[in-house]
């Protein structure tokens, strides 16, 4: 839980039962990057999220209890693996998404892990994660990998 802004941000557990909202919600925070690009494709959207759900990995976002976003932190060997993360488009750039960050990195950093997060050539959120600390050590067609090390 963490105050931001005179609202409070939580991260609520997922259940299985959540995914077609998730889903829903990965579609239309995705839907404009992906068609700037001509890569809207609703199917794959909605694929790439159900073949890797997760639930007990998975955190809705919550402001004072509404849902309007959510995230997903895989933990991998030696890392963290940011593989999801979205607001509504009508809760984006208001400093949202990097206060929820900041709890993702409390969380990474006490365990001395790095943490890997991939965006789409093109999205704006390359550039909130490169403001965020984050490091690109790859690229490929489509998305760029990037690494955040842990601060102590």
């Amino acid at each position: 839980m963490s105050g931001f802004k005179g609202f409070t941000i939580n991260l609520i557990p997922a259940v299985k039962a959540d995914l077609e909202a998730l889903v829903d919600l990965r579609i239309t925070a995705m839907r404009e990057s992906l068609e700037r690009i001509g890569r809207f494709d609703p199917v794959r959207a909605r694929e790439r999220l159900v073949s890797g759900f997760l639930p007990n990995c998975t955190k809705h976002i919550a402001i004072n209890g509404k849902r309007i976003g959510f995230v997903v932190v895989k933990p991998e060997a030696d890392h963290f693996v940011l593989d999801h993360f979205y607001l509504h488009p009508d809760q984006q750039k208001k400093g949202i998404g990097s206060a929820v960050l900041n709890l993702i990195f409390a969380k990474v950093d006490a365990q001395s892990a790095a943490l890997h997060v991939s965006a789409l050539r093109g999205s704006a959120a390359n550039q909130f994660y490169k403001r965020r600390g984050f490091e690109l050590f790859d690229e490929e067609e489509w998305d760029l990998h990037y690494v955040r090390y842990p601060r102590r």
